[in-house]
């Protein structure tokens, strides 16, 4: 049986791309690694993801496609980060405060969510130390 070789990219498709790209760069530190216009139209922006070969993509489709509208809960993002208490105060402070947490788990772990716009979800994982 063929079987895949990585996993390559995660696509999130958004509204507003320039908000997006401005979140992922500006509040997680992601880094824009290339960008283009689909044969269908669609304007894509790739992110690199620290200590990580996968990236996220970010899709916008032309003008008079039928816009996102991400439900509660659908899908979610999660990044370590070493730790949560500094990232949170430096998120906030560049407009982007968390939207649930920080939780303590049965692990040790704490994790709390943060907004992307579209109304995409974010975890954060600080891991038990």
């Amino acid at each position: 049986m063929p079987t895949v070789t990585r996993l390559l990219h995660t696509r999130y498709r958004v509204n507003d791309l320039a908000a997006s790209v401005k979140f992922y760069t500006e509040c997680l530190g992601l880094k824009v690694s290339r960008q283009h216009t689909s044969p269908r139209g669609a304007q894509l922006v790739f992110l690199a993801t620290p200590g990580s070969a996968e990236e996220i993509e970010l899709c916008q489709m032309p003008a008079g496609a039928e816009p996102v509208k991400v439900q509660p809960d659908l899908t979610h993002l999660a990044f370590e980060v070493e730790d949560l208490e500094k990232f949170a105060a430096e998120a906030a402070a560049k407009g982007y405060p968390l939207s649930d947490g920080p939780t303590k788990t049965g692990s040790g772990s704490v994790i709390a969510f943060i907004d992307a716009p579209e109304g995409y979800e974010v975890e954060l994982i600080q891991r038990a130390r």
